[in-house]
């Protein structure tokens, strides 16, 4: 059970846990931090009010951990998170507070780079020194010190989560790396079915069809120098002889015919396994091309879609269309992201460009903030005039 549930949702589920159980003496238990015999009704609200917006504002930045987001967005929640959890501690006269800091220190590392988050989670724990400053029974040193040892819990966290990020990173790259090999291989396999198949008949036109002619002519020359019962098996040998050349040469044509490369199965090989996207991959009932460079092309152009979806466009689904029209292969691609008013090609979206224009092809890019991006790509299977 436990292995079909991905890392990043084994972080989320281990932070809502240890939310929940600082809550059950906070919430419970609420004279268990006084015991003069009460705290203030204000107190007991705000800090309520602190912990649940902890854990509403906990569950929704970590919704889509380790896939790229709006930044500015998780900025303002990891303020509040911050917030809420020094809410808690100063409300409650308690140190439980710093116990959720320890749970923004998993976060951390996934939301902002290694100097950042460095800096972020010394600063929240300073933070939570006026609150064990403000306690009698502690001075200003002892405060410090006390932030300081919530503060060396927290980095064995964001350290450990770092780990798990990286190892994230390298797991996903060997994915990526892996479909993108499996595609090549497919259509490496389908390149070599081809060159097997055309040495073949190469092999049957030239030896068994020389052969065959030079027997049709022998035997040809053998009926008209033989006569009675002989000439007749003469004759009956011709006729097999040219049904047989006959046969070869069908054979030949069938091979020489069937060139085509078959997409279908090195593409699908790529897109197997993308983490969270759903994708939507539309083929022609046959999606086979004849030249081995535009096949190349046309794989290329759905991986540089893929990672570009993956990397940039926040989507949780994709649609990936092949159709032929007009004497070519028209690709269509369509995500569910965020979207930009401003695109900006990158040497992804340039390489792919180049690709197609090699061949007389073309692409088109349409974009807008909230409306995801499309892309509209054509390649013509036969050279301009």
């Amino acid at each position: 059970m436990i292995g079909r549930i991905s890392h990043t949702q084994l972080l989320r589920y281990s932070g809502l846990f240890t939310w929940f159980c600082v809550g059950i003496p906070l919430v419970l238990e609420p004279w268990y931090f006084d015991e003069s015999g009460g705290i203030g009704r204000f107190d007991l609200f705000a800090w309520r009010a602190s912990y649940f917006s902890f854990g509403l504002f906990y569950w929704y930045i970590t919704r889509r951990l380790g896939r790229r987001t709006n930044r500015p967005l998780d900025i303002s929640l990891l303020v509040l998170l911050t917030a809420g959890a020094i809410g808690v501690s100063h409300f409650s006269g308690s140190g439980l507070g710093g116990i959720l800091l320890l749970i923004i220190a998993g976060v951390l590392p996934w939301v902002l780079n290694l100097r950042i988050g460095v800096a972020w989670l010394v600063l929240q724990h300073l933070a939570l020194a006026p609150v064990f400053a403000s306690r009698p029974e502690f001075s200003p040193f002892d405060a410090v010190l006390q932030a300081m040892l919530y503060a060396g819990f927290s980095s064995f966290v964001f350290v450990t989560s770092v780990v798990a990020k990286q190892q994230a990173e390298a797991r996903e790259e060997q994915r990526r790396l892996n479909a993108e090999l499996r595609a090549t291989r497919a259509l490496l396999a389908e390149s070599s079915r081809l060159n097997e198949r055309m040495r073949i008949s190469r092999e049957l036109h030239d030896l068994l069809g020389h052969h065959l002619t030079a027997l049709s002519l022998n035997l040809e020359v053998a009926s008209h120098v033989t006569s009675g019962k002989a000439q007749e098996h003469v004759r009956q040998a011709h006729s097999l002889a040219r049904l047989l050349l006959s046969d070869v040469r069908e054979a030949v044509s069938q091979l020489r015919e069937d060139q085509a490369i078959e997409l279908g199965e090195a593409l699908r090989s790529l897109i197997d396994g993308v983490p969270g996207l759903d994708i939507e991959l539309d083929l022609p009932a046959e999606f086979s091309i004849e030249d081995p460079q535009r096949a190349q092309v046309i794989l290329r152009c759905a991986q540089e879609i893929l990672t570009n979806t993956v990397r940039h466009a926040q989507a949780n689904r994709l649609l990936l269309r092949f159709r032929r029209e007009h004497g070519g292969i028209a690709i269509h691609a369509q995500d569910d992201g965020r979207g930009t008013d401003a695109t900006l090609a990158g040497n992804g979206l340039r390489g792919m460009r180049e690709r197609l224009g090699q061949f007389g092809g073309r692409l088109d890019i349409r974009s807008a903030k909230g409306q995801g991006f499309a892309l509209d790509a054509f390649l013509p299977l036969e050279n301009p005039a």
